[in-house]
């Protein structure tokens, strides 16, 4: 039999990644339109190494639940 909360805790987390993926998608046309030739503002690397790491951690938060998961399975 399933555990109940281990269900929710796999839901909670893709909706923690897919927010984060989100979140740096939307950073996306912003980056795009960057002049190769005018740099990045310390504001546009700030956010975007923000949400990068957000990204990385909810990601990386998943896959372990995932990996437990499997282990028991």
């Amino acid at each position: 039999m399933a555990d109940r909360n281990e269900i929710e805790a796999l839901k909670a987390s893709m909706r923690g990644a897919l927010s984060a993926a989100a979140s740096l998608a939307a950073l996306k046309e912003r980056i795009d339109a960057l002049d190769p030739h005018a740099g990045v503002t310390a504001e546009d690397l700030e956010e975007l190494g923000r949400l990068s790491l957000a990204h990385a951690v909810a990601a990386q938060a998943l896959r372990g639940l995932v990996e437990a998961i499997r282990t028991r399975v």
